[in-house]
This record gives C-alpha cells, structure tokens and sequence, in this order.
C-alpha cells in the first residue's frame, strides 16, 4: 500500500508508475471474447459481495444470489449452529432449481429449518446435508452422505459476506483485501441496519458505470442541477479530490467539502432546506462515537467521504455525515449489466429522521440517474469506434486507469496459468 499527500507540483498518476500515463483501451467494454475471459480469470476467482450479515439476521434465515456472469445460482443462509453459509442453489438427484417462488429466475429470500426440492422432495439441512430421499429404496446404493448441496467458499468481513468460486480460492479473504480495505473493520456498519435498496439492468458493460463513480473529474459539467443557475458559473470552475489510493487491485478516493448545511442558498434545493438533508445525508449526524476506523486515510480536514472500490465490482462510499452506500455491478453480458444500490442509515428515531433519510435517497436516484443517463450512449460510441476506443486519461482519472490495468492482470494471469495469487 502506498499513501502520498499530492506535491505542489506533479501528480498521483506519478506515484503509481505501474499504471502507465498513455491512453487506456476500452476494448474490454466491446470485446465478447474478453467478457469471456473475464468471467473465468475474474468472478469464478474474485472474492465477490453478495450481501450483508443483516441479510441472514437469524437462523434459518436465507437468501438467494444468481450470479450470472458465473453461470450460477447461489443459496446464503444461516445454519442452526449460526454459521454462514452459501451453496450452489442445486439440488443433487437431477439439477433443479433447490430454492425459488413462482419464478425459478428471480431472486427470493425467507426462514426455513430445511430446503426441499419442489421437483422430487429430496431434502437438505441448513448446513447442506442430504436428509431425505422420497422412495429412498427405489435407488441403487445410495449413500446420502454423497450427495448434499454443493458448498461454495463464503467468509465474512465487517458484516459483509463474500463467496469465491474457485474449486480452492487463490488467497482467504483478508489476504485478498488487503490493509487499505481491512482497515475499515472498525467502522461501524452494524449500527446502520435502515436500508433502501435499488437495482436497475442497464445497456453497457459494467466497468462502464463503474468508471462513472470513479473520478469527480465529471461532476461540475454532468451534475449542473446540483446548484441554481446563479451558481452553476461557479461550479463549472472544476472540483478536484484531495486524496487517491491504490493497494493491490483495490482503489479509494477522498473528498472534501464544508458540511452542506453550510452551503449558500442558492446551491440547494428548497427540499434540501426543509428536511435538512440532501445528496450528501442528513445534516443532523449520528454520533457514530470517535474516530472512524480505516476513515479518511490521506487525513483531508474538510473530509466528506470515502469512496473505496474492491475488486471486481463492490463500492462502499462512507460519508462523513454518518452513512454510507453500498454499489455493486453484475454483468450479465459484454454490454449488459445489473446495477445494485443500496443505502445505510442509523435507525430514524423520529419523523424528521424518516424525512431526512428519504430525501437522501431521492437525491440519491435523481444523481444515480444522472450518471446512468449517459451509460448506453457511452456503449453505443464505444461499439462505433471498435479497435480505436484507446482514451486519454488525466490524473483525477487514476482510479479508473488502474481498474483497467487490474481487469487485464487477472486475465492475463490466469490464461497464464498464474491464476492470481
């Protein structure tokens, strides 16, 4: 890990030379045969986030992940003994579907003391084992112990749970974060159990929209409604981040700001006045008690949040204002994507915490569209140019020149059979 305050002169590209300063080739958003690549190299070898400890609160609490860009249906549960667990959603007679409702496609969630298949009504026990066989003697030899569901490696970090599907997984989960991301195990997030959840399946490739929440080089030109037009003169003379930082395939950046309730007038919305809340969280914080573990590293005085993206397609931004967010990207081809979004708040003790909360999160999707706005256009200009999408990248775009480099490591080490250790 490396953590440089940026000089009067020079740049963070320069204390990253590995990431190179020439243009960066979008082929990886356009190619069907990298996707390929990607799917075996990246998300059957990645550690991948797939919820929260909140999601499997109790015992017998489960829920369903289909990971399409792995070709798989995952089961999340949590045993009777309170472990966590994840499986292939498979059962072992034939290959149906172990868990779903009315649509064998979509997602489900739920309590149960076992899962029984709807094809044939084997049974399995939360921890995987084959309980029952209905006309059991009809078999030839059949040794139940042979045949329960098929575990896939979970682990859990600071509340999040994270499944890999290799047959043995290059390193264990800590290994692979590294400090930068560990360090942030300290943080809170279990006292933030108030979530709103959005998903939406977009036409692009998923480093596409990732690259969107990446650099804030855009956020003056893109975001022009974030102040009234008195103030939009102002606001186009560019905004810089004060901190970025790579460690391993994992990158952050830092922002600053004055506390928004601070802001003149006429850079907010009246609803953003009323509820005393907007883009950046309700204004009256939490007290989320001292200092916030793995917070604000570059130690940026006028800190307003965290943006940590770990490998391949999680982002967790944490803000100041006592909050955080949650992104993840699932492609589900080599231009199509699912989007996830989820926000965290304290428990609302009162009707204007409801409010504040809920503005955040209009504020929120009104943004999110904003970017997203642009993301099928963006395909669509990078299918047109075909092999001359090579782009000039500038320094507040580090973050994105690395998450290319990082993609075509993985690919690069595992066609070589280095895998990525």
């Amino acid at each position: 890990m490396a953590l440089f305050p940026k000089p009067a002169e020079g740049s963070w590209t320069q204390h990253y030379p590995d990431v190179g300063t020439g243009p960066v080739s979008y082929q990886d958003c356009i190619s069907p045969e990298f996707y390929e690549a990607e799917r075996e190299a990246v998300f059957k070898q990645a550690w991948l986030n797939v919820g929260r400890v909140e999601d499997v609160a109790d015992k017998g609490r489960y829920f369903t992940k289909e990971i399409e860009v792995a070709n798989t249906s995952l089961i999340i549960v949590r045993d009777l003994e309170g472990q966590v667990r994840a499986f292939h959603n498979i059962c072992r007679h034939r290959g149906n579907k172990l868990v779903w409702n009315d649509i064998p496609s979509a997602e489900t969630s739920g309590s149960c003391r076992a899962f029984t298949c709807k094809y044939h009504a084997w049974r399995y026990s939360l921890d995987g084992s084959l309980t029952f066989v209905q006309q059991e003697g009809e078999f030839f030899d059949l040794e139940k112990a042979d045949y329960g569901l098929v575990p896939v490696h979970c682990d859990v970090w600071a509340g999040f749970i994270f499944v890999n599907l290799a047959k043995e997984p290059p390193t264990t989960l800590t290994e692979f974060l590294g400090s930068m991301i560990t360090d942030l195990a300290g943080y809170p997030f279990e006292e933030m159990p108030e979530r709103y959840d959005f998903s939406a399946d977009i036409d692009c490739n998923w480093k596409v929209f990732l690259d969107a929440f990446q650099e804030y080089y855009h956020v003056p030109s893109l975001h022009t409604q974030e102040a009234t037009p008195d103030a939009r003169p102002q606001m186009m003379k560019g905004f810089e981040a004060p901190h970025y930082q790579l460690d391993g395939p994992h990158r952050m950046v830092s922002t600053s700001s004055v506390p928004r309730r601070l802001w003149p007038a006429n850079f907010q919305y009246p609803i953003e006045m009323e509820t005393r809340s907007g883009l950046f969280g309700p204004w009256n914080e939490p007290d989320l008690g001292g200092e916030l573990s793995g917070t604000n590293p570059g130690r940026i005085k006028a800190w307003a949040a965290d943006n940590f993206q770990i490998f391949p397609n999680l982002e967790i931004l944490i803000w100041a204002s006592g909050w955080y967010l949650v992104y993840r990207y699932w492609p589900t081809s080599h231009n199509t994507h699912r989007f996830e979004g989820t926000l965290f708040f304290p428990p609302a003790k009162t009707a204007s915490d409801r409010a504040a909360q809920e503005c955040a999160v209009v504020m929120f999707k009104e943004f999110a569209l904003q970017d997203a706005g642009t993301l099928v256009g963006t395909q669509q200009g990078l299918d047109a140019l075909g092999d001359s999408s090579d782009f000039p990248l500038n320094d507040q775009e580090l973050l994105v020149r690395h998450f290319h480099k990082s993609v075509a490591d993985w690919v690069a080490n595992y066609q070589g059979s280095g895998v990525n250790a």
